[in-house]
């Protein structure tokens, strides 16, 4: 929720003071401070910059006993979301549409994750879902470019992604806490989540809620909870590797000899920019390079491959991101030194958080298999049917591939369901996933882990926790039609699994 009155006046601010505040990046949030307890403990005024200090002692093995200390609660919901990327977004709003007070937790300073903080500017696998998904589509069409409205939006303006994902949540009175990292999360004796422990600018805090839905795209909030997952493939969890996007400026989308290099233009187009740029001496990392207009003289580009970095390496990720943001200025330094239509050309501005293809699949209560994808499985509690074909990036440079991470697959993907049950964790109750980290093997997720399934995927997750809630049960004891009758779809676009057959987009 974006409350965008700011008070004042003396007295207001004086209770703000008392109460305690949580900063958000358009609002100000005045929130109960947390009752004494027993032992006197006092939450530290944020607005007076106060903070609970770290205590402990160095030891001399390599690491730091910490000192027990007492954390503030910082609030309660109903449904918690973590992660507010495509399936957060949808999670998050779902939730709170269907009467849940709902907090979505955020690392970035923007709403969208992959979507804007990635600047990935195509959402692939999207053209029959209905709901929420359909709803971000018609806005980025509507409110967008010529080449968003052609491509449905599809195709989009990161910029006014983050806007329209505001105002959408604003809406639907979600509560947004941005800038803040899921460090832990506890569960009670019943094997039950029931809170998180987040850091942020405010400090270390606790939050707890009814029902809590991983979407952190890396299962992080699962892994934390003490949920069994897969990594990558093989006993090294070789994973797919990252790519850094950017935005680029100094083309003319209206000069004839561009037009093969745009991706929008043929599928032709990205063998087509490979071969001008090794012809000019560039090796891109990545060899499908892709060039997508998205507005006036703006233009997006993909042309990294970072590998063998693991997602929950925060060294070995940050090595990455700075090595891929140099490639991509150095791919268009040289596609400048070729003139022409490319003279002009400039990064604009490359991703603040590099694209992230995979991390954990946490395991669930069904697990989607490249087989059951062959096969276009069909399950009584699909929450979406999915059509995007196999898509493994590899794990390295063809020829690096070791034999146990070579990859197998057992036939052409043809459209299938993604059951809810895949979307609910198996080993600690209360617990949901949505996007990538949802229960799948490695082939598998190369299809369903794209971003038009992902809100989907969040929008059942949502619903269904609030359904369970509602019915006090947990989630993993009601099924898809008990859910959708319970809390009706309250989307704009009519919420439903498609069944249509179209042919797959690879």
């Amino acid at each position: 929720m974006f409350d965008r009155e700011m008070t004042t006046d003396r007295r207001r601010f004086l209770q703000g003071m008392a109460a305690g505040v949580t900063l958000g990046a358009t609002s100000l949030k005045i929130q109960p401070a947390a009752a004494a307890t027993h032992s006197g403990f006092v939450p530290p005024n944020l607005l007076k910059g106060e903070v609970i200090r770290t205590s402990g002692q160095l030891t001399n093995h390599g690491s730091l006993l910490e000192a027990p200390r007492e954390i503030p609660v910082a609030g309660h919901c109903d449904v918690l979301v973590v992660g507010a990327g495509p399936a957060g977004i949808g999670a998050a709003i779902a939730a709170a549409r269907a009467g849940m007070k709902t907090r979505l937790i955020e690392t970035a300073g923007c709403l969208g994750g992959v979507w804007t903080a990635g600047l990935l500017t195509k959402i692939l696998d999207a053209g029959n879902k209905t709901g929420i998904i359909q709803e971000v589509l018609t806005a980025l069409a509507v409110r967008g470019s010529g080449v968003a409205k052609a491509t449905d939006g599809t195709v989009y303006d990161p910029e006014l992604c983050k806007l329209i994902l505001e105002e959408m949540c604003g809406e639907a009175n979600v509560y947004v806490q941005l800038h803040t990292q899921l460090v832990g999360a506890i569960t009670d004796s019943r094997n039950r989540i029931v809170a998180i422990v987040t850091e942020s600018k405010s400090g270390r805090q606790a939050w707890t809620a009814s029902r809590f839905i991983d979407c952190s795209g890396d299962g992080d909030l699962a892994a934390q909870a003490g949920c069994q997952f897969d990594v990558g493939i093989g006993t090294t969890c070789e994973c797919q590797p990252m790519s850094m996007m950017a935005l680029v400026a100094g083309l003319d989308p209206n000069d004839e000899a561009l037009q093969p290099f745009i991706r929008e233009n043929g599928p032709e187009a990205k063998p087509r920019f490979l071969k001008l740029m090794r012809e000019a001496g560039i090796n891109p990392s990545y060899r499908s390079p892709t060039l997508r207009h998205l507005h006036s003289g703006i233009f997006s580009i993909m042309t990294n491959h970072e590998y063998g970095v693991p997602a929950t390496d925060a060294a070995r990720v940050t090595e990455a991101t700075i090595a891929s943001r140099a490639e991509v200025h150095e791919i268009v330094n040289g596609l400048r030194r070729l003139g022409g239509p490319w003279k002009d050309m400039a990064v604009v501005t490359t991703a603040e958080q590099i694209g992230v293809r995979e991390g954990r699949r946490i395991k669930g209560r069904y697990e989607i298999t490249a087989q059951s994808i062959v096969e276009g499985l069909t399950h009584p509690d699909a929450v979406c049917r999915a059509r995007f074909g196999f898509d493994v990036h590899h794990v390295r440079l063809d020829e690096l591939i070791p034999s146990e991470a070579k990859i197998t697959i057992p036939g052409r993907a043809k459209p299938y369901d993604i059951p809810l049950p895949a979307l609910i964790a198996a080993d600690v109750d209360g617990l949901m996933m949505a996007g990538r980290c949802i229960s799948g093997d490695f082939i598998a997720h190369s299809s369903y882990r794209v971003t038009g399934n992902a809100v989907p995927m969040g929008e059942a997750a949502g619903r269904t926790c609030a359904a369970s809630i509602i019915r006090d049960v947990m989630p993993h004891e009601l099924s898809w039609e008990q859910v959708q009758q319970i809390c009706p779809s309250t989307s704009k676009a009519a919420s439903g699994v498609s069944n249509s057959e179209s042919d797959l987009k690879d």
